[in-house]
């Protein structure tokens, strides 16, 4: 059976997160976006911990549920909107790791899981030992190596795990330019077979990462590291499990460990955000408005030629590095009978992905608005609505349903971005890229045909 999860989510506990991150609030969203599993992140930071215990309870091995009691509170524009089915939370949390390894200062950021409340509490407690201040925020800075993290928690107990997050952000992935490593080996020593899979962040596609060597026989996930309930499920890992507990998601995960055993559990596939889209995917100044492509990085260097300092180097730029020739070219594109792209291992090893547009954003350029306008929002709330969820209209709803209860502009907009058929201004040192799904010559045809009076000058 297939359970759509995002793992690595953001409590109102971490910095710069919406105050409306919790639990029921989040859950309600997941009924919105069609997701079943979702992480009850943050949970070493005490008073979000103290939330988990009051309204969460056991609802199968290692996954938990909200209480009856507490109901579903509702998001914005989701009240009154009936629960259909149980969103269920496991125990992941994102971990900052900040020390010095080989004359370098290294910031790496891992995503470790855990098998219930009581292990959480005791992994709590050892980071507390060890002089972490947890309360700071819900995603704590740590003095211990990403190496000696995992040590912690494997001999806390042994079905905990440890994925790196977002592995290519320059200052905070496990490969990130600025202050990652060349290899799980350098960073994890003789623990690195215990890395049982990655985490692509939202500047990488899983291709990208299939370029790599040492991911060959890794699992690519990809979540939304969200920071704000609307933002969940931008990138998400679909598992087909026999059955939805914390034990079939870790064997899933460990799908190409010898350590694995062989179970019915796997990865389905996984839904991305356009890299371009991300804010690391090309190098550059965001100040300095410099944006290099790759190529641009060969042929002109990394030094900023308005400020003279080095560049930010991009995601893309990364993966090239570190890449293996004898890799390239292992995705091959083909499109469904809804016209939906889907990327598949011409090798066979890896799982598939579709790459989406966030609805909400289909919807604003087509009302020509914003996605912080509230005739964009309560569009997208009524699409969700009357389709399903949010992934089900970018998935699979037919067009003319879309159409239907939007517009015939909007569901071409899904069409395209099904399609592919859209251009991205890659995003480039924190600055997210910016989507255009109807260019200016299409724009003018749409309009003409909505009034055949309209003249243009052409």
């Amino acid at each position: 059976m297939h359970f759509v999860t995002d793992l690595h989510l953001h409590s109102k506990y971490s910095r710069a997160v919406s105050p409306n991150m919790t639990l029921p609030v989040m859950a309600e969203y997941a009924l919105q976006k069609g997701l079943d599993i979702l992480t009850a992140s943050d949970w070493t930071h005490p008073l979000w911990f103290k939330e988990i215990q009051t309204l969460l309870e056991p609802a199968g091995e290692g996954v938990y549920k909200l209480k009856e009691n507490e109901g579903l509170q509702g998001g914005e524009g989701m009240e009154g909107k009936k629960k259909h089915k149980e969103i269920l939370f496991l125990l992941s949390t994102e971990i900052s790791s900040i020390y010095k390894e080989g004359d370098k200062l290294r910031r790496i950021h891992n995503l470790i899981f855990v098998p219930s409340i009581e292990i959480a509490e005791k992994v709590t407690k050892e980071l507390l030992k060890r002089g972490c201040n947890l309360s700071a925020d819900g995603r704590p800075i740590v003095g211990l190596s990403s190496k000696k993290l995992l040590e912690l928690l494997l001999e806390i107990d042994e079905r905990c795990f440890l994925i790196p997050c977002h592995i290519w952000t320059p200052h905070f992935g496990i490969y990130g330019s600025a202050s990652g490593f060349d290899s799980l080996e350098e960073a994890f020593g003789e623990l690195a077979p215990k890395i049982y899979g990655i985490e692509t962040g939202l500047s990488s596609d899983p291709d990208m990462n299939w370029q790599t060597a040492e991911l060959k026989n890794r699992t690519i996930l990809s979540f939304s590291d969200a920071h704000s309930a609307p933002k969940m499920g931008r990138e998400a890992t679909v598992f087909d499990l026999k059955s939805p507990t914390y034990e079939s998601v870790r064997q899933a995960i460990m799908h190409y460990s010898p350590d694995a055993k062989k179970t019915e559990n796997k990865i389905a596939y996984t839904i991305e955000f356009y890299p371009e889209e991300g804010k690391y995917h090309f190098s550059g100044h965001r100040n300095c408005k410099v944006v290099y492509s790759a190529e641009d990085v060969r042929e002109k260097g990394t030094t900023c030629p308005v400020c003279r300092k080095k560049l930010t180097e991009g995601v893309f730029m990364r993966v090239e590095q570190l890449s293996d020739p004898k890799l390239f070219g292992r995705a091959i594109a083909k499109n469904n009978e809804q016209g939906l792209k889907w990327y598949t291992d011409k090798l066979h090893i890896q799982p598939s992905y579709v790459k989406l547009v966030p609805l909400l954003e289909i919807v604003a350029e087509g009302m020509g608005s914003t996605v912080a306008s509230q005739k964009s929002k309560d569009l997208f709330v009524k699409l969700c609505h009357n389709l399903g969820s949010e992934l089900e209209v970018l998935l699979r709803s037919p067009l003319e349903a879309i159409e239907k209860v939007s517009s015939k502009k909007i569901a071409d907009g899904v069409r395209k971005v099904r399609e592919g058929n859209i251009v991205i201004d890659p995003g480039f040192d924190g600055e997210f890229g910016k989507v255009t799904i109807w260019n200016e010559e299409e724009e003018k045809t749409i309009a003409k045909e909505s009034n055949p009076q309209l003249r243009f000058d052409l």
